[in-house]
């Protein structure tokens, strides 16, 4: 393999990847979380947490709740946002995408309620990067792993295939390359 091959991301870092820039759209104050969905290595569909679409966006007006300025820090407020992955999957049902049997990159790992969305959509294969379910949450999780109704991998970008993606970000790309090149 030469020089420039191995310099490519494998498909779960490009997914990933995707994943990751689709969260920069988020509008939740807590964290942003960002899915994609794929079939066939084609993205289908993408999503980002946030309010849901028409209602006022958290990060529109500086606050969740009034007098609360992140959903996560409240014991009794539930939050405002639709989950990356729930927004990722009416995306493709609102454009007719068949989803059985694609597989879902996501920031963070599904909570139950999009797990159980994804199994439901069809979605085998769960890619995420950060841990999010706990206790009793994980033996429901796990329960779903065991039933042979989805994967779980956890997935970790390389900190060389994020700083080659930073100069991919940052720099023209679209420009001949020479043997002397910058590229990371």
């Amino acid at each position: 393999m030469n020089l420039l091959e191995e310099q490519r991301p494998s498909w779960n870092e490009y997914f990933l990847m995707m994943a990751k820039l689709a969260a920069t759209r988020s509008t939740c104050l807590a964290f942003p979380v960002g899915a994609v969905i794929v079939k066939d290595r084609q993205v289908l569909a993408t999503g980002y947490n946030g309010s849901p679409s028409g209602s006022v966006h958290c990060t529109e007006q500086g606050y969740c709740y009034p007098g609360l300025d992140r959903c996560d820090t409240s014991k009794t407020l539930p939050s405002r946002a639709v989950h990356a992955e729930a927004n990722a999957i009416a995306q493709a049902a609102r454009h007719g995408i068949n989803t059985q049997g694609a597989s879902i990159y996501v920031t963070l790992e599904p909570c139950l309620s999009c797990l159980k969305l994804s199994i439901s959509a069809g979605i085998k294969k769960v890619f995420y990067e950060t841990d999010f379910n706990f206790g009793d949450r994980v033996l429901v999780r796990d329960s779903f792993v065991k039933d042979g109704l989805v994967t779980l991998t956890k997935i970790k970008l390389s900190e060389e295939m994020a700083n080659r993606a930073a100069w991919f970000l940052t720099h023209p790309t679209s420009v001949a390359r020479d043997q002397d090149s910058n590229i990371k």
